[in-house]
């Protein structure tokens, strides 16, 4: 019977593995896949890690000082080494973001198109995606000064690449989103596999355009001729001028899908955050109606923050709005508040941007407290305090423009540090218990302690080119 049993059993794998080799195919792990996939997997990776607000991974609104900690205030303290916040956010940009935005292109390099419609969808879909990979070099660029670029995403060629200088990249990565819009036809692209516009590709050039001018004026302080080039380029190239266009990413209403901050602030069960007193104090001194859009009222019945960098009772101060705790809340990564206010900076360095300064400061402050649903009326009467209009608010054009912006980039704290480092506005003071002895608010991130291991010669040569690597060593394009 034994003999009988192993017969069959070898005439069975005889006849399903007529060639051995078949053994070895991963029927788990696909060779290939659909470039969409990739673009849809990069782009909600790249879009949570720069809206979540777990301190593990994103602490820009604790830079900003627009929230602060409750029980656990080291990261307010700037202790960014102990939870590896640097290595976190250096591995979601280059492993989950740009590693799969970096493969849907490759594959959309290599599809023939069979009509000339099918190129001009397939033209904007390359283009799109470059436009998404240029802003994900631009955030590591900004976050820590010379990175990973040319050697980047190319494992077998390069294991250890090289960490490029930051002026260079910056202008490479304005040159792609140059020829990006200038590329993108208004035709379809990725339809429902794009999050963010549902493959409108004209919008994606908008954005590339307003992404430009943002980098563009990053650089005013750094080469001043070249950067009104790029402005005034950007600006005839088209940028976001409504909501309509803002580079939302629409999230839906269940896990994983929702919006990062509902796992953080309500799934979690976890009370770690609290408006800081720094960011609500200033919306009281000027009445702002976005308070009620912002935050609760605290037990006291007035809008009070907790003490930034210091352990802060949850129960004790304002809160978190319940409308950003939302699961379906979009992340944002531009709008068109933002983008009014960098117009309005340009126009005030002497840029014809068309329109003044004073005009762009008032549709920027329109367009935020619009997005956040406060009434005309109340915009009207905000616009008209003496403290807030453009004629008679206290101060230079970087603090005119630096404190509005602040304000209007609640909750997108990468872009308010942003702001705040390339304006020195508003004025922010380390909290006195700071880690490791600070004086000032960081205005990098130091380089990942895994990089160091691994890459040590590399990140030496760029410890070396940028003058250190501490949290105080400014990027390039940071003068002041």
């Amino acid at each position: 019977m034994k003999k009988i049993v192993l017969f069959i059993a070898f005439i069975t794998l005889s006849v399903s593995c007529s060639d051995i080799t078949d053994l070895n195919e991963e029927t788990k792990r696909p060779e290939s896949t659909k470039p969409e996939f990739l673009f849809t997997y990069g782009q909600k990776a790249l879009v949570d890690q720069m809206v979540n607000t777990s301190v593990n991974l994103n602490v820009f609104r604790l830079f900003a000082q627009q929230w602060t900690e409750t029980t656990y205030p080291d990261e307010s303290q700037y202790d960014i080494t102990t939870r590896t916040v640097p290595d976190n956010h250096f591995r979601v940009l280059y492993r989950d973001a740009l590693a799969n935005l970096n493969k849907a292109k490759s594959i959309l390099s290599q599809e023939v198109p069979a009509t000339p419609e099918e190129a001009a969808i397939l033209k904007n879909k390359i283009a799109i995606v470059d436009i998404l990979m240029s802003y994900s070099y631009s955030v590591l660029v900004d976050t820590f000064g010379n990175v990973p670029y040319s050697e980047s995403l190319d494992i077998e060629n390069h294991p250890l690449p090289k960490y490029d200088d930051a002026q260079t990249i910056y202008k490479d990565l304005i040159s792609r989103l140059t020829a990006d819009a200038a590329a993108i036809t208004d035709t379809d692209s990725f339809g429902s596999a794009d999050l963010v516009y549902g493959g409108n590709a004209i919008k994606w050039a908008k954005f590339a355009n307003s992404l430009k001018l943002r980098m563009a004026l990053n650089m005013f302080d750094v080469d001043s001729a070249y950067a009104t080039s790029q402005i005034t380029s950007a600006v005839a190239g088209g940028v976001i001028t409504n909501s309509g266009d803002n580079t939302n990413l629409n999230y839906l209403s269940l896990q994983p899908n929702a919006n990062p901050l509902y796992a953080d602030l309500v799934v979690s069960g976890r009370n770690d955050f609290v408006p800081a007193n720094t960011f609500v104090d200033k919306l009281n001194v000027l009445s702002d109606p976005r308070r009620a859009k912002y935050f609760t009222l605290s037990p006291d019945g007035t809008y009070k923050g907790g003490i930034y960098g210091a352990s802060n009772s949850f129960a004790n101060y304002s809160h978190v709005s319940g409308t950003i705790a939302e699961p379906t809340f979009p992340g944002t990564i531009m709008d068109n508040a933002e983008v009014e206010f960098l117009l309005a900076e340009a126009a005030a360095r002497g840029v014809a941007v068309g329109g003044t300064a004073q005009s762009h400061y008032n549709a920027a402050i329109t367009a935020s407290m619009t997005n956040w649903g406060n009434t005309s009326a109340e915009i009207s009467a905000y616009l008209g305090k003496p403290e807030v209009a453009y004629a008679t608010a206290a101060g230079n054009f970087q603090q005119k423009i630096g404190e509005q912006a602040w304000i209007a980039l609640y909750n997108r704290g990468f872009e308010a540090w942003t702001s705040y480092r390339r304006l020195d506005y508003p004025i922010l003071s380390a909290p006195a218990n700071a880690f490791g002895g600070l004086t000032k608010v960081p205005v990098r991130y130091s380089y990942p302690a895994a990089e160091k291991q691994t890459n040590l010669t590399n990140v030496n040569e760029a410890i070396t080119a940028i003058g250190g690597n501490t949290l105080l060593t400014p990027v390039f394009w940071d003068k002041h």
